[in-house]
């Protein structure tokens, strides 16, 4: 099925899951039809995540190096050369993938570079947050307000990006900091950013971040960290804005 939207590059979708085993069914089922590619990037699955995602039609990448980031980096690598927009969420069915098109539509209509989900104007079932991540979620969109001018209210994970912004921002991050890492870049570079309003809901299964006191701690402080780090670093000359 073609895009929503005429003359719009093919969409690939970016899932990296670790264990989704419970939730993956769904969410690949649930994904619209007009995306051309979806690619999950299995980060060391030991329940046959990867085996649903490939029964499913998914392009399945392995990354047994843990993170989030290395997981996301994994299926850059591996996204097909004609793709134009690359929507990233997670796969513990907490995004509702009808609000895809909402994402895509003003990068497509090159009114924004990148759009993001914001479970903070949207609405979001009782739990689906901790206090945790709300605390820090605001306290990292007020310092990139502070540092760079830029108002985001989330670090949500359920994206939209051109491939060419995704390029000029040389993701990195392996990790906890992935998200935030791509919000800062984006600011440092001028890039045309959007939030839309996105519906969450409580994850199927449990969180390896907000669901362990060792994944909060080191979320937030490598949060903290990639702020810090990019906000002594000047942008990389090929990386400035046209």
């Amino acid at each position: 099925m073609p895009t929503p939207l005429a003359g719009t590059l093919p969409v690939a979708v970016v899932i990296p899951v670790l264990n989704e085993a419970e939730a993956l069914p769904a969410v690949l089922a649930s994904i619209p039809g007009w995306v051309a590619y979806v690619i999950v990037a299995d980060n060391g699955s030991s329940d046959g995540s990867g085996d649903i995602a490939r029964a499913a039609g998914a392009i399945v990448v392995e990354e047994p190096r843990r993170g989030y980031g290395s997981a996301c980096l994994k299926a850059i690598s591996a996204l097909p050369d004609d793709v134009g927009i690359v929507v990233f969420m997670d796969g513990d069915a907490s995004d509702d993938t009808s609000e895809m098109v909402a994402l895509v539509e003003p990068i497509a209509k090159r009114e924004a570079d990148m759009v993001l989900g914001s479970r903070v104007l949207g609405e979001r079932e009782r739990g689906a947050l901790t206090p945790q991540q709300i605390f820090g979620n605001a306290l990292a969109c007020t310092l990139i307000r502070l540092f760079w001018g830029v108002r985001f209210t989330d670090l949500g994970p359920f994206r939209a990006i051109s491939r060419d912004a995704l390029t000029r921002l040389k993701m990195a991050d392996r990790d906890y900091g992935w998200t935030v890492e791509m919000q800062v870049r984006a600011a440092k570079l001028g890039l045309v950013c959007r939030e839309i309003p996105a519906r969450y809901r409580r994850r199927i299964g449990t969180s390896k971040v907000s669901g362990t006191i060792r994944g909060v701690i080191g979320a937030g402080t490598k949060i903290l960290y990639v702020i810090g780090r990019e906000a002594v670093r000047a942008s990389p000359a090929s990386n400035t804005a046209s």
